[in-house]
C-alpha cells in the first residue's frame, strides 16, 4: 500500500514556521508532493531520513514551483511539459515508477479579472496532451492543485461564484474533458456525492471557521487504476497554507 500525499503550501519557508517539518513526519506518506513553493534553489536547507527529494523552480522569484518527497528512487525524472512557454514556472515534476507514473502539478490561476484564462485554456490542452503520452507507456496519477472546483458540490457557494476564476465555464469543461479522456477523480470515486469537503479557503471574511471553502487539490488516476484505488481523504485539521493536504492510498 503506498500513502500519498498533495499540499499546496503557499510557500515552503513560511509553512515550515508553522510546523510543516512535524506535520510531514507524522503523515508518513511514501510520497509527498507539494505545489507554489515560492523558493529559488538554495533558499532553503530542508530534508527528511529515507526521502529523495525533487525540485522544479520558477524563473520568477517568489513564485509557483512545484517538489516531491519520496521514498522510492524513480527510474526517470521530468521537469515540466516539455513547452518551453509553460516550463519556465516550475509547475510540474512527473516521477516514473515500474508500474505507474506519479505527476505533481500547479495548474495556473486565471487571475481575478481573468487575464489569464485563455492562457490556462492553452495549458490545459497541453498538458493533458502530456499526461496522455506519458500513459502510452503506464498508467498515470497527477495530483497537486488544479485551480478548478469540477462541480458545484465542489464549493460551499458555487451561485455567487459562478464565471469567477476557479469556477467557470470553461475551467470546468477542461476538467471534465481529463475525466471523459479516461482518468478518474479519486476523491469523488469514493465520495460521490460528499459535500462540505474542500481543500482551500480564502483567508478572508472568516472562511475556513465557516468552512466556506472549495475543493480544487485533486488526486487524478488513470482509469486503469481503478481497481488499485484504497482510500481519499482530505485533510482540514492541518493549517500552516490557506490550502490543507490531500491524500490517496493506493494498492500497487
Amino acid at each position: 500500500m503506498l500513502k500519498m500525499i498533495s499540499w499546496n503550501v503557499n510557500g515552503l519557508r513560511a509553512v515550515r514556521n508553522k510546523g510543516f517539518d512535524d506535520i510531514f513526519v507524522s503523515l508518513n506518506a511514501d510520497f509527498f508532493c507539494l505545489q507554489e513553493i515560492k523558493l529559488q534553489q538554495g533558499q532553503i536547507d530542508i530534508s527528511f531520513p529515507g526521502y529523495l527529494s525533487f525540485w522544479n523552480y520558477a524563473e520568477k522569484k517568489g513564485y509557483s514551483g512545484t517538489a516531491i518527497f519520496t521514498k522510492y528512487e524513480p527510474l526517470s525524472v521530468k521537469y515540466g511539459i516539455g513547452k518551453e512557454e509553460h516550463d519556465k514556472e516550475g509547475r510540474v515534476i512527473a516521477l516514473e515508477y515500474e508500474k505507474f507514473w506519479l505527476v505533481t502539478v500547479y495548474t495556473p490561476n486565471a487571475k481575478d479579472d481573468l487575464s489569464r484564462l485563455a492562457y490556462r485554456q492553452v495549458w490545459e490542452d497541453e498538458f493533458l496532451g502530456f499526461i496522455k503520452s506519458l500513459e502510452k507507456t503506464k498508467p498515470v496519477i497527477f495530483c497537486g492543485d488544479l485551480n478548478v472546483a469540477h462541480k458545484e458540490i465542489d464549493l460551499k457557494n458555487p451561485k455567487p461564484n459562478r464565471g469567477k476564476a476557479g469556477f467557470t465555464d470553461e475551467e470546468r469543461e477542461k476538467f471534465s474533458a481529463v475525466l471523459r479522456n479516461g482518468f478518474t477523480d479519486t476523491f469523488r470515486y469514493f465520495y460521490p456525492e460528499l459535500t462540505g469537503a474542500y481543500s482551500w479557503w480564502s483567508y478572508r471574511a472568516n472562511a475556513r471557521a465557516n468552512n466556506a471553502g472549495w475543493r480544487i487539490d485533486y488526486f487524478v488516476c488513470s482509469e486503469a487504476l481503478n481497481s488499485k484505488l484504497a482510500g481519499a481523504s482530505i485533510h482540514p485539521e492541518i493549517y500552516g497554507s490557506d490550502h490543507c493536504p490531500v491524500e490517496l492510498l493506493v494498492d500497487i
